[in-house]
């Protein structure tokens, strides 16, 4: 399954641990308890990010998208650190930001400002918890999905956002879904979205209309195995447009599993 995020912020821990200890050594006191702090935060990162853990909710974004304050000032050593991350990597990658799967439903990363997204001014499904939401992108065309990177949306969570996305369709709104890169939390709850709209008989054939466009995607086992779950209480198209929730459904029998 692997650890993704957790053994990478694990890392940046030890990293910045070794750094502290030297700083220290030679001196520089000043610069080894700023070090110490970020340290103390990967730590926590790395633990709250962990799958058996899995916290994304600890960063404190918003249903907006928005960060509070205490949270910048908390998690600063983290945030900054990952908005330079996915900045670098996605000047070192070259990658399209976003691909279009099917008309009017595009999936891809960040979009950092309105000029990154898709044409048509799309409904944005967020799955990300640890970047912010554009304040060019409208509250009322914009829906958080809060996962941690590597990490999946769970099933009670997929339904809502393709419910919601479903609605924006049949206003003939556009929709964008996107991640950090667009390659996996986004991925799996696009997948869902296909196999809503009709376009895909299941998500395993709708992974694979997404591949043919985006042949970076990566989803994992979290992915594969939260779709999995989300699809044994899959409604039809017809009975989606109707008055029974299936999201209490999932979620209930999620808690009950995962207990």
């Amino acid at each position: 399954m692997g650890w993704g995020i957790s053994r990478l912020i694990g890392l940046k821990a030890a990293v910045l641990l070794t750094a502290a200890y030297f700083a220290h050594g030679l001196g520089m006191k000043v610069l080894s308890l700023p070090l110490i702090y970020a340290c103390l935060i990967a730590v926590l990162i790395s633990i709250a990010s962990h799958p058996s853990v899995d916290l994304p909710l600890l960063l404190g974004k918003a249903s907006n998208g928005s960060f509070p304050l205490w949270s910048w000032v908390i998690f600063s050593p983290f945030l900054f650190f990952i908005h330079l991350f996915v900045l670098l990597r996605r000047f070192v990658k070259n990658e399209p930001l976003y691909t279009e799967i099917a008309d009017g439903v595009y999936v891809g990363g960040w979009p950092s400002s309105v000029e990154r997204l898709p044409p048509g001014e799309p409904a944005v499904i967020d799955c990300t918890c640890e970047l912010p939401r554009s304040s060019t992108i409208s509250e009322n065309s914009y829906l958080c999905v809060a996962t941690w990177d590597t990490r999946a949306p769970q099933p009670p969570h997929i339904e809502p956002a393709v419910r919601w996305a479903v609605r924006k369709r049949s206003q003939n709104k556009p929709v964008y879904v996107h991640c950090a890169y667009g390659h996996g939390r986004s991925v799996c709850v696009m997948c869902a979205l296909l196999v809503a709209l009709g376009l895909a008989d299941d998500w395993k054939a709708a992974e694979q209309m997404i591949r043919e466009k985006r042949p970076s995607i990566s989803m994992n086992t979290l992915h594969r195995k939260s779709l999995e779950e989300w699809s044994k209480h899959l409604l039809s198209p017809s009975k989606r447009s109707g008055e029974s929730d299936v999201s209490s459904v999932i979620l209930s029998d999620y808690t009950r599993r995962k207990h």
